[in-house]
């Protein structure tokens, strides 16, 4: 499977191949000490604390560039939108907004957020297998581009709303009808979305009756196709199939390829590169798709994850068994991937990444009451002892998306750093904050 778990293999690697996992222009500092963006670790966590969710907004904007202007140089009428589910954050919005990059939502949270930073409601495309009439409304009302139809009651819901709202010979909505392609790409079964039993789309059989409905409504104007088949896929060749599969049900002006392609957790990982990734999917749409049509691709986790890097202090070191047990002062409440999805991430001492000799084999723990609390099983550090730094490389996707309060624990800020400098753009929660909705 494509999600490595945490008892894969130990690696050893050299300094060279260990900044290879770290966001683009990672450093190390004449003290061996990391640099995100330019800014020292130790700089880092004096003046944000420990666990600190670190984002280096220069290569986020890089990556953005790489999809935006990789994809219009092969397809001029283009959209990429950033599949927001991976890191739901105002800031992010905000950033890519100013890169022009649209947004996937899939609730109405992520709606109010994409619209309080910036995005273009045109831009806006609304996701979700089970849409309330409340974020149907809201889409509706803020203008939203695309509604993504993936059910019958999508149709129901959204035609009498719109009747509701605008009456006869008002606006009409774009939407595009969601194909499950009966695709299973090679990865995790809980981020897999392609194949025949997804809760996700409607199988061709069921799309072609979609299609026909829509084609008849008043309301609501069929723009075109989606299909989405997973995440976290480490081959282009399931994507080009999916091209296929929705270019068998007709011509439209639009055709939304999703997302899905993966990063680089590992060591051992070999994912696509960004170019051929748009490659392949952009020769699959010039062989099979219309030539006029408009391509929509929806990147989340390959946007977002490498840019991320995950800081933590040590807090106590066991040296029994054969595996040194790192603890450290974050884990499962704010990265659940290994716990949730098996999902391998590599670790290192932040201040001593150059060490001498291959280190001591070690499982890096959080503080949670949890076995399962793991953030990196199987890795070498240097000598690890109370009071240093580890950092945790590619925690860009979903680290902040899925963080939590397990053990009432207080979720941890989310700090830009860019040129030397750092700022945070979410705070620290605070216990306060944790009895916030609490009533009398």
């Amino acid at each position: 499977m494509a999600h490595r778990t945490t008892t894969a293999a130990p690696v050893d690697p050299s300094g060279d191949a260990l900044l290879g996992l770290f966001p683009p222009g990672t450093t190390t500092a004449p003290d061996g000490g990391l640099r995100i963006g330019g800014c020292p670790v130790t700089e880092l966590a004096a003046r944000h604390g420990t666990p600190a969710l670190l984002i280096d907004e220069r290569a986020l904007r890089d990556r953005a560039g790489r999809y935006a202007d990789g994809l219009a140089a092969r397809r001029p009428d283009s959209m990429v939108a950033f599949a927001s589910k991976a890191f739901p954050c105002t800031a992010v919005y905000r950033l890519l907004a100013e890169e022009g990059l649209g947004v996937d939502v899939a609730s109405g949270g992520e709606l109010a957020l994409a619209l309080a930073g910036g995005t273009d409601p045109a831009k806006v495309i609304v996701h979700g297998n089970a849409k309330t009439e409340d974020y149907l409304r809201a889409a509706v009302e803020a203008g939203a581009g695309l509604v993504v139809i993936d059910n019958f009651d999508d149709i129901d819901r959204l035609e009498h709303l719109m009747a509701r709202t605008h009456g006869a010979g008002g606006r009409t909505q774009g939407v595009l009808v969601r194909v499950t392609p009966d695709i299973r790409p090679d990865t995790h079964e809980a981020v897999s979305t392609g194949q025949r039993g997804s809760k996700f789309g409607l199988l061709p059989p069921q799309a072609r009756e979609a299609i026909a409905r829509l084609r008849g409504s008043a309301r609501l104007r069929l723009d075109g196709l989606h299909v989405h088949i997973g995440s976290q896929i480490l081959d282009t060749e399931p994507f080009v199939r999916a091209v296929a599969a929705v270019a068998e049900l007709g011509r439209f002006p639009v055709y939304d390829l999703g997302g899905g392609l993966g990063a680089r957790y590992t060591y051992d990982d070999r994912p696509p590169t960004v170019e051929a990734y748009l490659d392949a999917l952009t020769a699959a749409a010039d062989a099979l798709l219309p030539a006029g049509a408009r391509l929509i691709i929806e990147p989340g986790r390959s946007m977002v994850a490498e840019a991320g890097v995950s800081l933590y202090r040590v807090v106590t070191v066991k040296r029994a068994g054969g595996e040194t047990m790192v603890a450290v002062d974050g884990g499962m409440g704010d990265n659940l991937e290994v716990a949730l999805y098996g999902q391998r991430f590599e670790a290192a001492l932040a201040t001593r990444v150059h060490g001498t000799g291959p280190g001591e084999l070690c499982r890096v723990v959080g503080p949670h009451c949890e076995s399962g609390d793991v953030l990196s099983a199987g890795v070498h550090l240097q000598d690890p002892r109370p009071g240093d730094l580890i950092a945790v490389p590619v925690t860009g996707a979903y680290t902040y998306s899925l963080a939590n309060n397990y053990n009432a624990a207080c979720r941890p800020p989310v700090v830009f750093c860019r040129d030397g400098r750092s700022r945070p753009v979410v705070r620290r929660e605070t216990h306060a904050d944790l009895m916030r909705r609490d009533l009398p």
